[in-house]
C-alpha cells in the first residue's frame, strides 16, 4: 500500500521561504514520478512541480512557482521535497504531494496517490 506523508508547512511571512517534505512507503520510490499540487480555498486542486521517475528525473514546473520553487527527491530516503523561496500570499494553500503509476510526468490526468496534504500560509 502506497502511502505519502507531508510535512514542513507552516506560516511565514512574504518573501520567506519554506521547505516541504514528502516521505514515500510502500513500492520501489525512485521508479516512479513525483509530484507536488496545492488547492486555495474556492479554488480547484493546481499543479505546482514534478519530478519524473527513473532514469531521466527531470523536472516541471507551473509558471506561477517558476524560478521561486524547486522539487527534488533523494530515492535513498524515499522523500521529495518542494524548496519554496520569495513565497507570495498567493501561494497559499494546502498542498499535496503525489505519485502516479508511471516514471513520466502527466500532469493532464489525476495522479494515483495522494497525501493528506500540509497547510502552507503566507501573510503579506
Amino acid at each position: 500500500q502506497v502511502q505519502l506523508v507531508e510535512s514542513g508547512g507552516g506560516l511565514v511571512q512574504a518573501g520567506g521561504s519554506l521547505r516541504l517534505s514528502c516521505a514515500a512507503s510502500g513500492r520501489t520510490f525512485s521508479r516512479y514520478a513525483m509530484g507536488w499540487f496545492r488547492q486555495a480555498p474556492g479554488k480547484e486542486r493546481e499543479f505546482v512541480a514534478a519530478i519524473s521517475g527513473r532514469y531521466t528525473y527531470s523536472t516541471y514546473y507551473a509558471d506561477s512557482v517558476k524560478g521561486r520553487f524547486t522539487i527534488s527527491r533523494d530515492n535513498a530516503k524515499t522523500t521529495v521535497y518542494l524548496q519554496m523561496n520569495s513565497l507570495k500570499p498567493e501561494d497559499t494553500a494546502v498542498y499535496y504531494c503525489a505519485t502516479d503509476s508511471t516514471s513520466a510526468v502527466d500532469t493532464h490526468r489525476p495522479w494515483d496517490y495522494w497525501g493528506q496534504g500540509t497547510q502552507v500560509t503566507v501573510s503579506s
